[in-house]
């Protein structure tokens, strides 16, 4: 035999399951877990801070930061301007905290210094996070922001890659004092390499297999340098002037290393972005 609930009794249960329904891809507390907003993976170059409401363009395109994803220790790295830094950061939902920060320390002349510690005091913390039309803005409890902006990834050839520290194995270095911004060079489409060792402009040849480079003979001009771009030029040449080197692209940093475990980093050019 069949039963046939009256009327109200079927409204009162319709009721009842879609109140469960709900119930079950709600929060505890009442709302719903918020996605943790997009910043991994990227490579955000800062374009400016906003500090006591001034604001104060990136003196330098070598400021940036970038997100590990979750999982790979939930670490911050990037360059705060002249100096490199690591951070144990977490992002939740749109909220980013920043804690014990690391760094690298090299005197810098102004304004970037003056910039390098405006950025770190302002990167730490429980920061607000928004991203809108490839930009990354971060917001301190104060009101102070970071405005940052998504960069793609850089390919080898025909990227201009600028040498921003010296490499021993695991360990990064600084580049010695004044010679901060002189070390480039870009491979072309043909084979071809030019750039600068730091005080002396160069041109060779380059074979790509793998992830090896073998450079061709290395013509240089013959310019006075003084002393601490002569001893960047050495170790530059050291690494390039060897036989086959290593090279590894990490998002927008390139980072190159000779057999005996010496070599350098440097980042790419940053292409400029629409406002």
């Amino acid at each position: 035999m069949q039963h046939h609930l009256p009327a109200a009794a079927t409204l009162a249960a319709l009721f009842t399951l879609t109140a469960c329904a709900g119930e079950q891809g709600a929060k505890p507390g009442g709302g719903s877990a918020r996605p943790d907003v997009p910043v991994t993976g990227a490579h955000w170059t800062v374009e400016s801070l906003t500090v006591d409401g001034r604001k104060t363009a990136a003196p330098t395109p070598t400021a940036y930061v970038e997100f590990a994803p979750k999982g790979a220790k939930n670490q911050a790295k990037g360059n705060f301007g002249c100096n490199h830094f690591t951070a144990v950061a977490t992002v939740q939902g749109e909220t980013v905290t920043v804690g014990e920060v690391s760094m690298t320390e090299m005197a810098c002349e102004e304004p970037v210094q003056g910039f390098e510690d405006a950025f770190r005091e302002t990167f730490e913390g429980r920061l607000t996070a928004r991203v809108a039309d490839d930009r990354l803005t971060l917001t301190a409890a104060d009101g102070d922001t970071i405005v940052l902006a998504e960069q793609p990834p850089a390919p080898l050839v025909g990227t201009k890659w600028t040498v921003d520290s010296l490499v021993s194995g695991e360990t990064a270095t600084s580049l010695p004092a004044g010679t901060e911004g002189r070390a480039h060079l870009t491979i072309g489409s043909d084979g071809s390499v030019h750039g600068s060792l730091g005080c002396n402009t160069f041109s060779s040849t380059v074979k790509t297999e793998g992830d090896k480079l073998t450079f061709g003979r290395i013509s240089m001009t013959r310019r006075m340098c003084t002393p601490p771009q002569m001893k960047l030029e050495q170790a530059l040449y050291g690494t390039l002037g060897n036989g086959p080197v290593t090279f590894r692209i990490d998002n927008r940093t390139l980072t190159v290393t000779a057999p005996f475990g010496s070599g350098f980093a440097a980042q790419a050019e940053e292409k400029k972005t629409a406002k």
